[in-house]
């Protein structure tokens, strides 16, 4: 079963893959809203737009008519101005503007009762990944607090989820993928869903950053984890994906 689910991603290009795992998160009898909210947060705005069009190709719908019907709140609004706001990918940010949004940060959070989750919703949906990671620093050096503390004790659920995806890409996609996979094979039993969605969709991406970066954090190699989790042909078709080496 898993190994025909893995291949079946496999032989798609890289948008069909992210558009048919969203679907399938977005569908009623197999809904995983963290899937479909990990593959949206986790994109650039090209990967993203590509995606759009793919979805809609493939489906004949919108994938902001299934967002919309099947998310709500604060969790929604977030999702849908991330899908729908074209952002700037490149490496420059304004010093100036990393402090001001930095600033209204702290007022939307830690320095208020309660959350203005319009802030946080404006911030992490219109500005690039640089920028964020920038916002990231300037706010543990002017508050001495981390960004992603402050989320975690404003926010909750799938919003909380969201921001952190959004934030850990920003600052360093390798790391989040690292520990998705992590989380998936710790403890008793294996995610396998997660276990494809990554791989399979990061192998022609970033998988050897992630290999590091998973042997950086938990002394171990990627390959040696997802070897003594799965088996079979299952086993040898992920770790060809995978590669040699950590």
């Amino acid at each position: 079963m898993w190994l025909q689910k893995a291949m079946l991603l496999w032989i798609l290009d890289p948008a069909g893959r992210d558009a048919t795992v969203l679907r399938e998160a977005l569908s009623v009898d197999t809904m995983d809203l963290r899937a479909a909210t990990d593959i949206i947060c986790s994109r650039t705005p090209s990967q993203l737009q590509i995606m759009k069009q793919t979805y809609y190709a493939r489906f004949g719908t919108y994938l902001e008519h299934d967002i919309g019907h099947h998310t709500s709140g604060d969790h929604q609004k977030l999702l849908l101005a991330y899908v729908g706001i074209p952002r700037y990918e490149g490496p420059e940010v304004d010093p100036t503007i990393v402090t001001h949004d930095a600033k209204d940060l702290y007022k939307a959070g830690e320095k208020r009762l309660g959350t203005d989750e319009k802030t946080f919703i404006r911030v992490f949906t219109e500005r690039s990944w640089a920028h964020l990671a920038s916002v990231s620093s300037a706010y543990h050096h002017m508050y001495d607090r981390k960004l992603e503390k402050v989320i975690k004790s404003e926010t909750s659920g799938n919003f909380e989820f969201a921001l952190l995806a959004i934030l850990r890409c920003a600052e360093n996609p390798a790391k989040y993928f690292a520990k998705l996979l992590r989380k998936a094979m710790k403890g008793l039993g294996t995610d396998d869903k997660t276990l494809i969605r990554v791989v399979v969709t990061r192998t022609e991406i970033d998988m050897q950053y992630i290999k590091a970066e998973y042997f950086k954090k938990y002394k171990k190699p990627l390959a040696e984890a997802i070897h003594s989790e799965t088996s079979g042909n299952y086993r040898t078709f992920l770790l060809s994906l995978v590669g040699p080496g950590h």
